[in-house]
């Protein structure tokens, strides 16, 4: 049986790219993001205290990341996208009027909360609407260039911190952080969101090998609780949605946990401290060029795939090792091959999800994700105690190489990563492979 998508006009689609770069271009606008550490040391708390709050924050994102990602399927994706920034933007506002350890603690709860309510809902609302509109196979390359305006909102809030500061010290950086998180609340409005069927006609078949208590139906309204349990059953049950949840988590974890250490192996090769922010900017290039390789990216078979990420391993390692500013080349280039497999294995998921929680299933993928990185947080610093930041760095390129062995045996060698994307689950009448 095959079903046929009900087409939109094409404006639909260029409204819901344009509304998606607007709302991931001011989510990043936070001009608190460079300066908030310092934030905090100024108002005197010791490195185990900012630890802890850094361990604060992690924890309310874990644990609100499912149950967020469920009242998006049960509720409105798009109302949670209009939610996420003005919650954020308490905490900020909590920051810089009331600085002291609660107020912090408090304001870390709310970013949390905020980026539990937007992680799963965003890419489930981009997905099923593309797929409304017949667009599916464009979502890796709309969601690349999506991660790449949000390292244009960072590059860009890195550039005016300063100068905001020198102009009006931390109250001010305050007063344009949460003003970025207003206008995002403002753009997410203008997201386009269909919760029912355009077509009575349009069912979706069953797929086999799914659990009974999987709604076969992807534009069934459920409540919280059936979302949630639908979304578990999901991810637990249909084998290549629960191979591919897992994908995304091990190939966005390191390469996410690393880039807070950056700084650390940028000092070791023995810059002065100024010229840190240089070698950091090689990074933020790298991982834009990956962003917005996304569309050659969908053209790579598992094996091009299993290389992207070998070759990438290879590079980080050797740039890390390297011991010298010229090795950031190296690790500039495996930032942005580890974007572009990490765009293209989310797209691997969304096509793989067919059931109606799929914000849900999404979201177990970001807490998988966030658990990861909690694990690597902790075997970086054992390894980087013992070896220094160049040996951690390299170790850490080692589950890459594991993934990129996986990646060669676990699918048919002459198959399409981006083919998940081109032809979503549910559409042709069969399990993607």
């Amino acid at each position: 049986m095959t079903v046929t998508a009900t087409r939109v006009p094409d404006h639909a689609v260029r409204r819901l790219t344009a509304t998606l770069y607007g709302y991931a271009l001011l989510t990043d606008l936070v001009l608190l993001y460079p300066l908030y550490a310092l934030l905090f040391a100024d108002t005197g708390l010791s490195v185990g205290q900012i630890s802890s709050l850094f361990v604060i924050w992690s924890t309310s994102a874990i644990l609100l990341e499912v149950p967020s990602g469920a009242w998006a399927d049960a509720v409105s994706r798009r109302l949670l996208l209009c939610l996420a920034p003005l919650v954020t933007a308490g905490g900020y506002a909590l920051w810089v009027l009331l600085p002291s350890y609660p107020a912090f603690a408090l304001g870390f709860l709310l970013w949390g909360a905020g980026g539990a309510l937007s992680s799963g809902a965003l890419e489930a609302l981009v997905f099923t609407e593309l797929d409304r509109g017949g667009a599916a196979g464009r979502y890796a390359r709309i969601t690349g260039r999506a991660k790449t305006a949000g390292v244009l909102g960072a590059l860009a809030s890195s550039l005016l911190a300063g100068p905001v500061l020198l102009a009006g010290g931390y109250p001010a950086v305050g007063a344009a952080s949460v003003l970025a998180c207003l206008l995002a609340a403002a753009v997410a409005t203008r997201f386009p969101e269909h919760r029912g069927r355009a077509d009575p006609d349009d069912a979706q078949p069953v797929r086999t090998g799914r659990d009974d208590r999987i709604p076969a139906d992807p534009h069934e309204d459920l409540g919280w609780v059936a979302s949630l349990r639908a979304g578990l059953a999901e991810a637990r049950a249909v084998p290549p949605v629960r191979s591919a949840l897992l994908l995304v988590a091990a190939v966005a974890a390191v390469w996410g946990a690393l880039d807070e250490y950056t700084p650390l192996l940028a000092r070791d090769t023995g810059v002065d401290v100024s010229a840190v922010p240089f070698l950091l900017l090689l990074i933020w290039v790298g991982v834009t060029v990956g962003g917005l390789l996304a569309p050659a990216g969908e053209r790579l078979t598992n094996r091009g795939y299993a290389a992207l990420l070998g070759v990438a391993a290879l590079a980080l390692a050797g740039g890390a090792l390297i011991d010298h500013p010229a090795g950031f080349v190296l690790v500039a280039g495996a930032f942005g091959a580890f974007q572009l497999a990490t765009v293209l294995a989310d797209a691997r998921l969304q096509a793989r999800i067919s059931g109606p929680s799929r914000a849900t299933v999404t979201s177990l993928a970001g807490m998988a994700t966030d658990v990861t990185v909690i694990a690597v947080y902790a075997g970086y610093g054992l390894v980087a105690t013992a070896a220094g930041n160049a040996v951690a760095f390299a170790a850490a390129a080692s589950p890459y190489l594991a993934l990129a062995v996986l990646s060669v045996t676990a699918g048919r060698p002459g198959s399409r990563v981006g083919r998940a994307a081109a032809e979503p689950a549910g559409l042709t009448g069969r399990t993607v492979p």
